[in-house]
């Protein structure tokens, strides 16, 4: 079996949990089957990459998309199964299957439905952009949710979709890459003291990370306890202007808050999980929430919304606390959310309990080589869907 994977992101441009996704899953399906990879800009030596068409280079973003998806289309053939990730690569995977005659399998990392604010980022390319996703769903002959949660997200956005053709397969860590290590240099570089365990945040600037409510929580978290934020890569101007205001404000009244605001190396990003006090995911919307499964595996104990799939990768009480969230009461999460936060960092030891058990339950439950053995039964599950 030859499968082309169509991706935005590809190494050594990643900046989200779909191009991690990837970017652990190619080399695991890889020691079981043929692999091409398709991805979104510059020339790569182990992918075929696609830039936007000159003809749509002052053109909006979603439009530039399609040109990109157009290119991948036409370059897939001699693939047995086309696999796309996220909406910036379902028309092309979509236009793979019709043109080439071969099965189309989206793997569902978020939905447009539930993102709104999309809208501030791209204008009109977010109706394109939903109408790209409607579209390859309504066609898909096989759709992987990365959680339970976000299969009855899939189901209830687009209740046309068949429940047969979608399988969960949870997204997983890469247990080595993401480990408690001992080194420090990285937390010195930055200004944060070793010596101070800290309330750690790692996530682009978006609204769908609830950055805005960690910010108003932090009002009220310890006052010993330093906050570091490594936020970066705002979806608008505007966006990174409020958050960048907010963190002035709350510096006001609580100085020690580190705002890490840039590209960090992984290196650097395992070594601030491995020595964070507890992790802060206060998400509105995750459908698994990578970055989790980051943090337990360098043994620090999370704090997150129970919105998606958290709650099928947090284990509350065990590997950290849940908070729930409620769109219409703000207010309150926001206060609960720093509440958790103050219990698990008044209890130093059972905090080290819940990340040593968060470690176990990503090495236990998350291995990418099962994740890619799943997706191939899946490949072969829409083959037969396709030709039949």
């Amino acid at each position: 079996m030859r499968t082309a994977i169509l991706t935005r992101e590809w190494p050594p441009y990643i900046y989200g949990g779909a191009g991690v996704h990837v970017e652990h899953l190619v080399p695991e399906l890889r020691k079981i089957i043929d692999v091409d990879v398709h991805c979104f800009g510059k020339p790569r030596s182990d992918a075929e990459a696609h830039p936007v068409p000159d003809y749509l280079r002052d053109a909006n973003a979603a439009l530039q998309t399609l040109g990109v998806d157009l290119g991948m289309a036409e370059t897939v053939a001699g693939c047995d199964v086309a696999h796309s990730h996220t909406w910036y690569a379902n028309l092309g995977g979509h236009l793979s299957g019709l043109l080439h005659d071969i099965p189309h399998v989206i793997t569902a990392h978020s939905l447009e439905p539930r993102r709104p604010w999309k809208r501030e980022q791209l204008g009109g390319g977010y109706a394109i952009s939903s109408w790209v996703e409607n579209t390859a769903y309504a066609n898909a002959d096989a759709i992987i949710a990365v959680s339970a949660g976000m299969r009855e997200d899939v189901l209830d956005c687009y209740p046309f979709v068949d429940p047969e053709v979608v399988h969960v397969v949870h997204n997983g860590i890469d247990t080595q890459a993401y480990r408690k290590v001992g080194e420090v240099d990285a937390l010195v570089n930055h200004g944060v003291d070793p010596d101070r365990p800290y309330v750690l945040f790692v996530g682009r600037i978006t609204r769908q990370k609830g950055i805005a409510h960690l910010l108003r929580a932090a009002q009220q978290f310890d006052d010993s306890v330093p906050l570091v934020l490594c936020a970066a890569s705002p979806d608008t101007p505007e966006l990174g202007a409020e958050v960048s205001a907010a963190i002035d404000a709350l510096r006001e009244q609580r100085p020690d808050v580190h705002w890490l605001n840039g590209h960090l190396d992984r290196s650097d990003v395992r070594q601030l999980l491995s020595h964070a006090l507890v992790f802060a995911c206060p998400s509105v919307y995750e459908p698994l929430g990578i970055v989790n499964l980051e943090a337990m595996g360098c043994e620090a104990p999370v704090v997150a919304s129970d919105v998606g799939g958290i709650p099928e990768v947090v284990v509350d009480g065990q590997t950290g606390l849940l908070v729930h969230y409620d769109a219409d009461d703000t207010v309150q999460f926001e206060a609960d959310f720093a509440t958790a936060i103050n219990e698990v960092v008044a209890d130093p030891s059972r905090a080290q309990a819940m990340g040593r058990a968060g470690r176990e339950r990503a090495i236990e439950d998350f291995g990418w080589d099962a994740i890619a053995a799943k997706t191939v039964e899946v490949y072969r599950t829409a083959q037969a869907v396709h030709g039949g």
